[in-house]
Parts: structure tokens; sequence; C-alpha cells
């Protein structure tokens, strides 16, 4: 199971303080926040699509660009890539390159957004969100699994023999996550390609999440993946921790106060009790981690976000050292136990390779050439 984080590049005033980080300073702060991700432990980090203040991840391929240069280890991501206001031809161009220039360490979620204003600004219509979600990552698929592509829709202008490239590193494309919170199109959507499904359920009681992964895991198995226990589940979180569970409580009220996301609504405690959210010790934010596995059964992907709401940077390095030398090393002990040895792990470059090699192989080499078997195959090893 990976573990890791993800932020979504919010430039806040510190309550506490007064003092609003500029945009290069928490630019050159997130780097930052990466690298030591790595350097505690952690699989992941994830990387938010924004387009207006007070975020400024506008470019996430370039800035995950220079972070893979500077790490060795860590798979990085997106969450998400705006699949509804992005040319899919330019997604398919930057982060194939980016695959390359992290050697294989990239995979990408996509998503819809959660900014209304962003779809007339890249030409769009938000009410046509689901239509352009479904239809540029049909396109985003073949650009990666066909080498020329003859193509026509109703978003886009059409292609002719179009090449995209590079091509993606070893054949084989970055590995899709689908991130939705509340859309069962989107969960549909994941499930019939045998892509990962994100729930960033950090807003969401469990009621809600386990629903739509419920949906999820059903939808898969129906298209011929594998078992419903064996589909692709991530899922979001939010932590705060210090060694005192009243200290944390008592040094995180202000940002969760004035967040601009939840603050001046339900009380942290109120929140705290309804969504993923933990305020306290690690051993809590351990024990209620576990609990997410009771409503979504076995899954992939943990992600916790942890440098928002103006927190300094200071403070999210040792939130990021207690994450890895106290939690993370508790929760791949604890998840690992009891765990089918049927559930995947989440894929990586390699592992969808050594599929690829076996696919070839059982599917014979035209089969594979054209993409046909390993297309429609999943980490599970089986065909839609």
């Amino acid at each position: 199971m990976q573990f890791g984080i993800f932020t979504v590049s919010d430039i806040t005033q510190d309550p506490t303080t007064g003092r609003t980080p500029s945009e290069h300073d928490r630019i050159t702060d997130v780097l930052t926040i990466a690298q030591h991700a790595e350097e505690v432990g952690l699989d992941v980090f994830a990387l938010g699509e924004h387009h207006n203040p007070p975020f400024f991840s506008s470019s996430p391929s370039t800035t995950l660009a220079y972070i893979a240069a500077k790490t060795s280890k860590i798979e990085l991501t997106t969450s998400t890539t705006l699949i509804t206001t992005n040319d899919p031809v330019k997604i398919a161009e930057d982060f194939a390159m980016l695959q390359h220039v992290a050697d294989g360490r990239v995979d990408l979620m996509l998503g819809r957004g959660n900014t209304g204003p962003v779809y007339p600004w890249f030409g769009k219509d938000i009410r046509q969100g689901i239509d352009l979600a479904l239809e540029n990552y049909n396109l985003l698929r073949r650009l990666w699994h066909e080498d020329f592509v003859d193509w026509e829709g109703q978003f886009r202008t059409p292609l002719q023999g179009f090449q995209s490239t590079p091509r993606p590193l070893d054949d084989v494309p970055p590995f899709v996550w689908h991130g939705s919170i509340r859309s069962p199109e989107i969960a549909e959507q994941a499930a019939y390609y045998g892509d990962g499904f994100f729930a960033n359920h950090i807003f969401w009681p469990a009621s809600h999440t386990r629903r739509m992964v419920g949906l999820y895991r059903q939808r898969f198995e129906h298209y011929g993946h594998g078992t419903a226990a064996q589909a692709i589940v991530g899922l979001g979180g939010q932590v705060f921790m210090r060694k005192n569970s009243q200290d944390a409580v008592r040094e995180f009220r202000p940002y969760f106060d004035n967040a601009p996301v939840y603050g001046h609504g339900p009380s942290l405690e109120e929140f705290t009790s309804q969504t993923p959210l933990t305020v306290g010790s690690p051993q809590e934010v351990i024990d209620k981690t576990l609990g997410f596995r009771d409503y979504v059964g076995d899954y992939q992907r943990q992600l916790f976000l942890m440098d928002h709401a103006g927190l300094p940077l200071k403070t999210v390095l040792e939130q990021l050292d207690l994450l890895g030398s106290e939690v993370v090393p508790v929760l791949r002990r604890e998840f690992a136990k009891n765990r089918p040895e049927t559930v995947p792990d989440a894929p990586t470059h390699a592992s969808l390779v050594a599929l690829r090699n076996s696919v070839k192989v059982e599917g014979g080499a035209d089969a594979a050439t054209k993409g046909a078997a390993f297309g429609a195959a999943t980490v599970t090893g089986a065909g839609a």
C-alpha cells in the first residue's frame, strides 16, 4: 500500500502571525515539502492544478519535473489534472515527457475541478463538464495506446494520422486515477477502463464515500477487470498531529477556524467527528485511518493533506517527520494484516511494464504491438 501527501497549493494568511507568503515563497516551500516527503519515507507526492488565486499551481507537470530531478524514489502525481479544460493532446505530451524525465515515477489523477469560472477561461461550458471528461479521456487513452490517431469528437478539432510525442516510456502510459467527490459518472468511467478511482473524501462523511467506492467496485467487476475487491482505490485525508492531542487541537484551531475552505462553518470538533479530518496524537491518526478500511475495503493509496490553511513551513515539516516516523510504519504493518493475496498493490511503472510483457507472451506479439491486449488489461491481469 502507498502512503503520501497531496497539496492544493493554496496561498493563505497565517492567522497566528498575520503573514501571507508570497507566491515565490509558497512555491519554494512546496518544493521543500516534496523533497522532505521522500526523506521521511513516503511513497507519493501529489500536486493539484488551479488557475486562480489563492492557488499557485497552474502548471503541475513543470513543478513535478523539477521535483523529479531532486528526488530518486517518490512517485509523482497530480491531484488533480483538469481533464475538462486541458487539451487531451497536451496532457498526453506533458505527462509522457514527465515519465521520461522522472524515469517512470509518474502517474496522474484526472478530475473536473471545483472552480466554476475555470471553464469559460479555457473556452468550455461547465454544463458540459461530464461530457468533456468522458470524451477527452477517451482521446487521451487513444493518444497513448495508438501510434497514429484518427479522431473526431464534439469538443475539439478532428485529428488525422496524429502521433503525440514523446511516446510513453517503454510504450506503457502512466497509470490513471479518476478523482471525484460526488459524481457517479466518474466512478463509472474509472470502472469501465479498469483505472483507479480516488475518492477525496476530506469534506464528506463515511456513508457517502462508502457508496461511491462501492459503485466503482461493483462496476469494475461488471466490466470484467477482476473482482470488486481487486479494484484500485485511493483515499484522501487530512491530519494535524502533536505528541499530545490537546496540544494539536490548541495549535490547529486558529488555522481551522480561518481556513478559506472550511473556516467559519462547523466547529473543529463537529468536522472531525463527521469527516476524515484528524487533529490529535499520532495514535489517533493511526486509529482513524485504519478505520477507513471498514467502509471501503482493502485499498491501494492513502494521501494526506498537511500543508494548507496558512500553516508555516516549519510546522509542515514537523508534521511530515511525525507521519514518516510514527504513523506510516504502523499503518503499513496494520493494513498488511489479513490483506488477501489477491488484492493488488498500487500500480507502478515497473509493475505495468511487467504486466505488458506478460500479456505480450500470452497474447502474442501482434496483439501486444497493436495495444489491443494491454489496452484492455488492468493491474489485476484481467481484460475488459
